[in-house]
């Protein structure tokens, strides 16, 4: 290991012996001056944000001011992580929630500061202190970050960026400094990471990848829903793991709702990410792309029609693409991340139940209909973290973020997270 590297590790171990004692209610006051200076400063951050992975800048700057929000969220909220007493017949009988200490965040590219900040706020928040291993594109977006906590006033250490490739995460996850790690990335890469823990007992959360259902019934607002199931697509290029990426048609309304959501697709043409009239950028690499393409075809030469085209226009930028793909076809075993979407048609609620969730994945999906009892029905048989009852998937500070299956595990977001890298500790006396 790099001694720089050795040297922030060991300075993020002796921040923690300090930052652990720090009262909750003063952590909470540095998090809401950082959360001041990320809103103050979100256009010129979300122009980082554009120049290292293309996204429209008004998203980017969008994405920034989500980050403020959350942190006053938690800059305000109660303190759950209080000793809690227990009737018991001991005279002493509590829970302390104790910090862990340094926590690795292994983030990906696609939302440079929310996905960082969304994981090391309540971490931070708990007593532990960070180190980051950002995307290798977005180290810009990681310095940025440990400079607003610097300046914010948090002491130095409780947050650092590590200008480190993946060769390196392995090393680092086996210091004996680093008592956990969360990952939000691919499935791939959530297994390596989780292994590596695990052969070290130490903690792991995953947040990795969705192939979202978007359920559209024949009782739905079909035009807010065509509206909307574009944006739920295109947003960021595509490149969300919460994006829509399966369109789940009732086969009643076929015939209605497509042409709709086309026309609404179509309105998404790549243009200038630095415009802020912009709605579609490129994709982050060209090697990225290169992969979606790979992807089209393969559901191509497996059956899927194209609805329109998938056409690349340059090395990062596509006009969006949409298939109507049937079951059975391999694509659907995979995750489109890209500016691709897929359209089947379900004869009724039993099958597009089955069809949402026969897929390794279970992120988020969204239902349209008007009906509370349908609404039911795919309330209690999605196999999702989240299920969204017209309206698309976004997160919100006040409510748990978090997967099934093979979209991983531990919740961020909402209070619950304050608990995701404590120890519960029993403490009983007589």
């Amino acid at each position: 290991m790099e001694q720089s590297i050795e040297t922030k590790l060991i300075k993020a171990d002796n921040a923690f012996s300090e930052w652990k004692n720090v009262p909750f209610a003063d952590r909470q006051k540095l998090i809401s001056k950082a959360a001041e200076l990320f809103k103050a400063k979100a256009e010129e951050f979300g122009t980082i944000i554009t120049k290292e992975m293309n996204k429209p800048i008004s998203q980017s700057i969008s994405e920034v001011e989500k980050c403020a929000l959350m942190m006053n969220y938690y800059a305000e909220a109660d303190n759950v992580l209080q000793p809690e007493k227990i009737e018991s017949e001991y005279a002493i009988s509590e829970i302390h929630y104790v910090p862990k200490g340094v926590i690795l965040g292994v983030m990906p590219w696609n939302f440079p500061f929310w996905q960082v900040l969304r994981f090391a706020t309540p971490a931070i928040l708990s007593g532990n202190t960070v180190v980051l291993k950002h995307a290798s594109i977005c180290f810009g977006s990681g310095n940025a970050i440990e400079k607003i906590f610097l300046e914010a006033g948090f002491p130095g250490g409780v947050f650092q960026n590590l200008e480190v490739g993946h060769k390196e995460v392995k090393e680092i996850l086996e210091h004996p400094t680093v008592k956990g790690v969360s990952l939000t990335g691919s499935e791939k890469a959530g297994a390596e990471v989780a292994s590596i823990a695990g052969q070290k007992i130490k903690k792991s959360l995953l947040e990795l990848g969705g192939s979202d259902a978007f359920i559209v019934l024949d009782d739905a607002d079909l035009d807010e829903a065509a509206k909307v199931g574009a944006l739920a697509r295109l947003q960021n290029c595509g490149q969300t793991c919460v994006a829509a990426k399966r369109f789940i048609i009732q086969k009643d309304i076929e015939f209605d709702f497509l042409p709709k959501f086309i026309e609404e697709y179509k309105k998404y043409v790549p243009a200038d990410p630095m415009k802020k009239d912009t709605k579609i950028g490129g994709m982050a690499r060209a090697d990225l792309a290169d992969d979606l393409e790979k992807q089209y075809q393969k559901a191509i030469d497996n059956g899927a029609e194209a609805l329109i085209p998938l056409e690349r226009i340059s090395d990062t930028e596509f006009n969006p693409g949409l298939i109507s793909v049937k079951e059975g076809n391999p694509i659907l075993q995979e995750e489109l991340f890209g500016p691709l979407g897929m359209v089947m048609i379900a004869e009724n609620d039993v099958q597009a139940l089955e069809m949402a969730n026969d897929i390794p994945f279970g992120l988020s999906n969204s239902v349209w209909t008007k009906n509370t009892e349908r609404q039911q029905f795919y309330i209690d048989g999605l196999e999702s973290g989240t299920v969204n009852i017209n309206r698309m998937t976004s997160s919100d500070p006040r409510f748990p973020f978090g997967g099934t299956k093979s979209s991983g595990y531990g919740t961020e977001l909402s209070l619950l997270a304050l608990k995701e890298f404590v120890t519960a500790k029993t403490i009983l006396g007589k």
